[in-house]
């Protein structure tokens, strides 16, 4: 398993899934639920991609009331 920032970085892009979610992230900020309903998984199926996203630092995952909302880092 990679530990250094930008292997992490490289190995979350690969991923359709991750690209697609990265691209509706750019256009603002999304519940787990909202970034669900384009594709054929579950919520819990997206937060694993979203951990995954958020580990390699390009989204911050914050909390209002009981939202979960996803906005994107564009830094990395």
């Amino acid at each position: 398993m990679a530990t250094d920032n930008l292997s992490i970085l490289f190995a979350a892009l690969p991923d359709p899934t991750r690209r697609a979610i990265l691209k509706r992230l750019a256009a603002g900020e999304a519940t787990v639920g909202e970034l669900a309903e384009p594709f054929q998984m579950t919520p819990p199926a997206i937060s694993k991609h979203l951990k995954v996203l958020e580990q390699a630092g390009l989204i911050v995952r914050r909390r209002d009331a009981q939202w979960r909302l996803n906005p994107l880092v564009a830094s990395p």
